[in-house]
């Protein structure tokens, strides 16, 4: 693997190089790194997989894993190679079966990912003498399905290749818990559907895009208009100790254009001040009451867990948003939309409907894949340029305002820690 020196103007992270998002060596090693070693992806939902035998095929890195539910009720996530020739054997989405089966050579697995069965172990008996079998010595105790390290908490699934990994909670560390358990606080978990896009972007260019306070309220100007994320609306930003993973805290402000003064000062302003919905019931915002963190009650908490995840509250829309590299220009985004067991069925559908916003053809979140894909388009034809990263200065820190890139340095601080260790 030859890695391309790159070329960083300062010691710091403000002058980000157009080469950390083009270089395939480098995507390699940010794979080894950030993905199978030292730390944890997530990999879906218990709601997922309610049911003894249930499965999901999802992805770590760019590791195809299967999430299970065994017989007793445990989750497990095995890697979807075979022991024997390492075909991907498992090519549904979701389903549920009572072992799995290779269609190459028919070895079988239980759920928890023991080898279970090797036709012709023992030979073929033909004209009175055995032909092949394998090895005396072979132990099929020997030969099962790679595990992961399992971890779950509040209903979420994370696993890891490194059985070493520190534990869950001090990978998200005590600031960025405290977000984590105020959406998933104990209420049973109920999957209301999924989007899916294919966004032609390197993978980290979606962990900036939810670290960056910066453009909702300048690219969606839905948000603006109805003044669901706007500059100027309380907010604060809190990232955990090594400056990986972040919350983006804001609470809903009055929809519309500032006046006056406060127009002079915030420079915040909406596409058409007069702009209605046809149908207003997706701004049908009803307060809920996990909600409330001290004496604050953010209308949307956005959370990005590096390098796999980010955990979206708007308004009453909550889901998972995992990211799934495909070589270094190239991502699945994946969303999970869900509620609660305990919503009310007026609960559920407007989470339903507010889900609208979002996803590849939501009224907000397809902007973001434009911009992702065209950035990366520029970032192909100009390796050796960088980005500016100076809004709020040039230094990493938490704030009470959004009105800064600080998130994005904090992340490539982490970053270059990290890869050039």
């Amino acid at each position: 693997m030859t890695e391309h020196p790159i070329h960083w103007e300062t010691e710091g992270t403000s002058r980000i190089p157009f080469a950390v998002y083009t270089d395939e060596d480098r995507h390699k090693k940010e794979l080894e790194r950030f993905f199978y070693q030292s730390h944890w992806s997530y990999v879906g939902l218990e709601a997922e997989i309610p049911n003894p035998g249930d499965f999901k095929r999802t992805v770590v890195g760019e590791r195809s894993v299967i999430m299970t539910r065994s017989n007793d009720g445990q989750i497990h996530v095995v890697e979807n190679v075979c022991a024997h020739r390492g075909m991907q054997f498992c090519r549904e989405r979701h389903g549920n079966k009572k072992e799995f089966v290779c269609p190459y050579h028919q070895w079988s697995y239980t759920l928890q990912g023991g080898l279970q069965g090797v036709p012709f172990r023992r030979g073929v008996r033909q004209d009175g003498k055995v032909n092949g079998g394998m090895p005396a010595d072979f132990d099929p105790k020997d030969h099962g399905l790679t595990p992961l390290k399992v971890a779950t908490r509040g209903g979420v699934v994370f696993a890891s290749f490194d059985h070493a990994v520190e534990s869950l909670e001090d990978f998200m560390g005590p600031t960025i818990l405290k977000y984590f358990d105020r959406l998933f606080n104990g209420r049973k978990l109920v999957v209301l559907g999924y989007n899916r896009q294919r966004i032609p972007g390197n993978w980290k260019l979606m962990q900036e895009n939810i670290k960056d306070p910066y453009h909702p309220g300048l690219l969606h100007t839905w948000f603006v208009t109805f003044g669901l994320w706007r500059a100027d609306n309380k907010s604060e930003l809190r990232m955990d100790a090594h400056h990986r993973h972040a919350a983006m805290i804001s609470t809903r402000g009055s929809a519309g254009q500032a006046t006056g003064a406060a127009a002079q000062v915030t420079q915040v302003s909406s596409f058409k001040e007069s702009m209605q919905l046809n149908d207003p019931s997706f701004l049908d915002i009803v307060p809920e009451a996990w909600w409330q963190m001290d004496d604050k009650m953010p209308t949307a908490v956005m959370m990005t867990l590096f390098p796999s995840v980010i955990f979206q509250q708007q308004v009453n829309s909550v889901s998972t948003r995992h990211i799934q590299p495909d070589g270094h220009g190239a991502f699945d985004f994946v969303w999970t939309h869900f509620g609660f067991e305990d919503d009310t069925p007026e609960m559920h559908e407007r989470r339903l409907r507010q889900a609208n916003l979002f996803g590849p053809a939501g009224f907000v979140s397809a902007d973001d894949g434009e911009v992702i894909e065209f950035s990366q388009q520029a970032f192909e034809s100009k390796p050796e340029h960088h980005m500016l990263v100076e809004l709020g200065g040039r230094d990493v820190g938490e704030t009470d305002h959004m009105v800064t890139e600080t998130l994005i340095r904090g992340m490539y601080a982490y970053w270059r820690k990290v890869m050039e260790a």
